[in-house]
Parts: structure tokens; C-alpha cells; sequence
């Protein structure tokens, strides 16, 4: 059996799972279509999600026709999915399993068929690709294993039960491994995938890796233990604090933005972007969620990776870094389809030289949470601080690339005020202690961005905020500076409404500026950023009614990719989005600090 073809099943097909190093993507034909080894910014050994021919693929499902149903096990990144099929019914238990003492040395997907009822029959592949036409696959035989080869990278498979057949070194696509088994009643069978990059390969004892499974169950269990959230959309908002988890970066305690490469977000293609990268915004966002869920590790870590990476990547502060903190290369395209035959993929992202005034904002407000919960800044992180602080002072009357890191160089709104958030936050810092420098100098500059913004930032005409002077274009970015406290009155207030009326597509969701309903889907987080922006104004019952529609939007197993079709509900862009849940989270936190109990009722 050659692999099938995807189907191009839509995007909020996909479930992911991880282990602090990778992330796979499950569809509902129990196919992984995307798994990079073995880190996460790797280039993917499966990856037919983006490379129909020779991106290669793990294949498990039953053989004929079926039904499935999915969940994720509860308070836990791994995936359980029920196939039913006329002669019985078996569930397929999905995890990239940890060791004893936290992640493993090298990359380890398990997946343990339990027969419930009857008897299912099942058929199994696993097919290497090109990495995105850079590799050729081969197979070699070892002391009685197959080993799989792409570049430097080596995979085995091993399992129990599993009915391998004799490895097919010339497949129609390439090398491969496959078989057939059957479960019944109560029967367990385990398909183990391993990988290493560069290094010997260890073939594990199945019977260790059906252990992992459990304790890699318990494992994310325990981790939820520690996480503190009481109150409305909760189990929203505990898969959103999963799905973050998982994009966290563990060797480091980077944050990825997301877990793909090249998803468009509309379907002529030429916005197919890089994600795999840790943005500054995305950090301040996750650690001001992490602080405020309790989980102080990956907090420290977050904070600890960002400041250390700035300092050894300035003077000047960067939009984005790589997962190791470094300062990221060009763009490289890849001469391979892309999803839906919608190129081009690449790896890489141009917003790397970027100037983001608005990114200022983002770094103060992940230093104010870290200190406002109780932390210490150390002696060479103040310093920084302030200097940034001063360089905020010097720079925030220039022109920049805004937010959606836009070709066209202007005095763009949100980026102001982002300035603006920096210096009040510094100011805060200064006064606590935590940092050296002239408060007062940042205060006085803080005033006068906010005049700026006042003056030419709000369009009377057009009853809002624009995107930027002398414009009637508007921009959900700007929802961003209720929550930091810039305006929570009548001018977003009426801009809501300006957003809503001019960007609204219906059920909450909202196009992130003028012109993209022409050019993309809606984009998520520009629709929860409007939910915690009603609360911030006192549109109490407004919010709550946002929350809700919008939590309905997720796909069957809670996860948000970056964008949503307006006209069919389909996911655009790459996912899972870490930008997409870090609204939800906001949102919800948000609205359970400022609306009073009783008018959150049961939400």
C-alpha cells in the first residue's frame, strides 16, 4: 500500500501534538502530515502538508470505511481518536512521549491502537520526504531493523504486534515502511516512530515506550495541576495554555509563534510566512499569561531566553529571533508545491530587519508583569532597560513598518502608542526600583506621545483611531492599547464600533485592517482583542457575548489556526497560532478581572 493523498483536508483538520522540541500535526484520518525532526524549526522530514509528491507522511487508519471522533485526553497534549467501522471499534492513542526525567535525547512518536469491540483492521505507513526537495530518502538494513535515512537525519520503526511488512526500498514515492494488523476486544498494538539528527540512533523496547505513553499522560497532567484558572470559558482557556505549552520551545524556553511554515492565508498565495521564529510581541503576550496562571518556570524561562538574547544580539532590539536566539537569516524558498498547490514555502521571515517601535511596548510589558509578580531584575537587565527606555525616547517620532510589518514606512497609530506603553512602563519600573535611568524624562516623552496620538492618531471624521495621520483606514491593532491602559474611554469606545461596522464579518470576527477583506481571512486575534477591549470600556455584557461566538469558532479539539474564512469557517495560515490563543487567554483573563460576577453568570 502506497500512501494515499491528503485530500487537502481543511486546515482545522489538524491536531497538534509535541514534546518541548517538535510538533506533529494529526489529521482526522489519523495521518501526520507535518512533523519536523528534530527540532522544531528543522526542516521537516514529513511534510505533505506543503509537498503532495515527495513531502512523505505517517499514515495509520483502518482499512475501508470508518468514522472518527476525537479528543484530546483531559488536561493533556495527547490526542485520542475512535475509528468505528462496520466490523468493531478502536481508539489510537497519539503522543510524543517524554522520559523519566523530562524530554528525551531524541524524537519519539508513539501511537497505541486499542482494540474496543469487534475487530478493525489496520493499515500503516511511514514515508520520509525530500525535507522540501533538499534530501533524497533511502533505506538501509541493520542487525535485522530497517532504518530509514533523509540527510542526516535516521528514523526506525519499531512496535508490537504492529505486522511489518518487508521494508519497500522503491516505493512510487520513495523508500517506505508499512503493515497490517487487527485489533479485537481489549488487544493493544504499538507503532513506534524514532529519530535522531546526527547522532547513533536508539532503537527502544516497545514495552518501555507503552509506558511512556502513561507517563507522558501523567506527565502533562501534572503540569495542568500547576495551572491556576477559575472562571469563565475555562476549558477554552486551558487548551489555549496547552497549545502554548507545546510552542514553547523547550532547550531554551523560546516561544514559537507557531508550529508551521508557508500555510497561506488566502488562496492566490504570496503570504506564505515563516512562524518557527520566537516574536518579542508573542513573549511579552504568553509571559503576561503565564504569570497570571501561576507557572513560574516557564515564566523565568521566557523572560531569562528573551533578555539574554537581546543583550547578546544588540545594541538595537529585533522584531523576532531563531529558537537558539540568534538573529534569523534570509528568506529561502523551496521548489515544492505548498498547500493546495499554493506556494511559495519557504523558511525564514523578512520581518527580521524590520523597524517595530511598536515592539518596545511589547519588551517593558513582559519586564513590568515579570517584576510586578514579585521577580528581580538583575543588574545588567536594568541597564538595558533603561537604555531602551532612552532609545524609545529618541525614536518613537520616526516612521516604521506597524505592527502587521507592512512594506510601506509610516507614522503608524498603534506603533505610538506602543511607544507610549514602553515609557509608562519603564517610568513604573524606575519608580519600583527595578531599573536605573530618568523616570522623568520618560514621563514628560510618555505625554507627549500620548498628545501625538490624540492629535493626529483620531480622525473625527472617521469617529476613530486610524491607521495612521491623514487617514481613514482602520486598524484592530490599536484594540491592543485598551488592555495596556492607553485609552479605556469614549474614543475606543466609538472605535470598536468604527471597527466592528467597517472590518466585522459576522459572529465577532474581524479583518486585521482596511483593504485584507480583499485580500485574506479574518484574523483571530484581532477578534479577541475586540472581546477584551469591551470589557476595558465597560461593554460588559458585549464582551461576554463576543467570548462565547468566538470560543465556538475553535475546531473540534479547541485549536485556532491564525486566520478564519468568513464565508465557510475554514482555517487560513499557520497553525496552531500561538497569537490566536494568547487573545483567547487575554480575553478571558481580562474579562474576569473587570466584569463583576454576577454578570459573568455561567459563561
Amino acid at each position: 500500500m502506497a500512501p494515499a493523498s491528503p485530500s487537502h483536508d481543511d486546515l482545522r483538520d489538524y491536531a497538534p501534538i509535541g514534546d518541548g522540541r517538535t510538533i506533529a500535526l494529526i489529521g482526522r484520518r489519523g495521518q501526520i502530515d507535518w512533523l519536523p525532526l528534530p527540532n522544531l524549526d528543522s526542516a521537516p522530514v514529513f511534510a505533505r502538508i506543503l509537498d503532495d509528491a515527495t513531502g512523505g507522511c505517517i499514515e495509520l487508519e483502518p482499512v475501508g470505511e470508518y468514522t472518527v471522533r476525537r479528543r484530546y485526553i483531559s488536561r493533556t497534549n495527547v490526542l485520542q481518536t475512535t475509528f468505528t467501522t462496520p466490523t468493531g471499534r478502536a481508539r489510537v492513542v497519539d503522543a510524543m512521549v517524554t522520559g523519566v526525567a523530562g524530554r528525551l535525547p531524541w524524537a519519539e512518536l508513539a501511537r497505541r491502537i486499542e482494540g474496543i469491540e469487534g475487530t478493525v483492521e489496520f493499515q500503516w505507513v511511514v514515508q520520509p520526504g525530500s525535507r522540501l526537495q533538499t534530501a533524497a530518502p533511502w533505506i538501509e538494513q541493520h542487525a535485522g531493523a530497517a532504518i530509514l535515512r533523509v540527510g542526516g537525519v535516521s528514523l526506525a520503526v519499531v512496535g508490537s504486534d504492529h505486522g511489518p511488512d518487508a521494508p519497500d526500498p522503491d516505493g512510487p514515492r520513495g523508500p517506505l515502511l508499512r503493515g497490517r494488523f487487527t485489533t479485537s476486544a481489549d488487544s493493544r498494538h504499538l507503532l513506534v516512530v524514532v529519530a535522531t539528527d546526527g547522532e547513533p540512533l536508539h532503537l527502544p523496547d516497545p514495552a518501555n515506550v507503552d509506558r511512556s505513553v502513561d507517563r507522558t499522560i501523567d506527565g502533562w497532567r501534572a503540569w495542568s495541576r500547576e495551572f491556576s484558572y477559575e472562571g469563565p470559558w475555562a476549558d477554552a482557556v486551558q487548551r489555549s495554555a496547552l497549545v502554548l505549552k507545546l510552542l514553547v520551545y523547550s532547550p531554551t524556553g523560546a516561544i514559537a509563534a507557531a508550529a508551521t511554515t508557508s500555510l497561506p492565508e488566502n488562496p492566490r498565495g504570496g503570504k506564505n510566512w515563516d512562524y518557527r521564529f520566537a516574536w518579542v510581541r508573542d513573549l511579552a503576550y504568553t509571559a503576561h499569561a503565564l504569570v497570571r496562571f501561576g507557572l513560574r518556570e516557564e515564566t523565568h524561562a521566557a523572560i531569562s531566553w528573551l533578555l539574554r538574547t537581546i543583550r547578546e544580539n544588540g545594541p538595537e532590539l529585533h522584531v523576532l529571533y531563531s529558537l537558539r536566539g540568534e538573529v534569523t537569516a534570509g528568506v529561502e524558498k523551496f521548489d515544492v508545491d505548498g498547500w493546495k498547490g499554493i506556494g511559495p514555502v519557504v523558511s525564514g521571515n523578512p520581518a527580521r530587519d524590520q523597524l517595530q517601535l511598536g515592539v518596545y511596548g511589547d519588551l517593558f510589558a513582559i519586564c513590568r508583569t515579570y517584576v510586578d509578580a514579585g521577580n528581580i531584575l538583575d543588574v545588567a537587565t536594568g541597564r538595558m532597560l533603561a537604555d531602551m527606555a532612552d532609545r524609545t525616547c529618541d525614536l518613537w517620532r520616526n516612521p516604521d513598518s506597524g505592527m502587521w510589518e507592512l512594506p510601506e514606512i509610516r507614522h503608524y497609530t498603534s506603533s505610538k502608542m506602543g511607544c507610549w506603553q514602553a515609557l509608562n512602563d519603564a517610568a513604573w519600573l524606575a519608580d519600583e526600583g527595578a531599573i536605573p535611568g530618568n523616570a522623568d524624562r520618560w514621563r514628560a516623552e510618555r505625554e507627549r506621545i500620548a498628545q501625538w496620538v490624540h492629535e493626529f492618531g483620531w480622525s473625527e471624521d472617521a469617529g476613530s483611531y486610524v491607521m495612521y495621520p491623514g487617514s481613514s483606514d482602520l486598524d484592530t491593532s490599536v484594540l491592543l492599547h485598551a488592555e495596556s491602559g492607553f485609552d479605556r474611554g469614549e474614543r475606543m469606545s466609538a472605535t470598536i464600533d468604527a471597527l466592528t461596522r467597517e472590518l466585522g464579518a459576522g459572529d465577532g470576527l474581524l479583518y486585521r485592517y482596511t483593504g485584507m477583506d480583499a485580500e485574506e481571512h479574518t484574523f483571530v486575534a484581532s477578534a479577541f482583542w475586540c472581546a477584551g477591549a469591551l470589557a476595558c470600556v465597560g461593554r460588559h455584557d458585549e464582551a461576554i457575548a463576543a467570548m462565547d461566538a468566538l470560543v465556538a469558532t475553535a475546531n473540534d479539539v479547541g485549536i485556532y489556526a491564525e486566520m478564519i474564512s468568513a464565508d465557510d469557517g475554514s482555517f487560513w495560515g499557520n497553525t496552531p497560532q500561538a497569537l490566536s490563543h494568547l487573545a483567547l487567554v487575554s480575553a478571558a483573563l481580562t474579562i474576569r478581572e473587570l466584569v463583576p460576577e454576577k454578570t459573568l453568570g455561567t459563561s
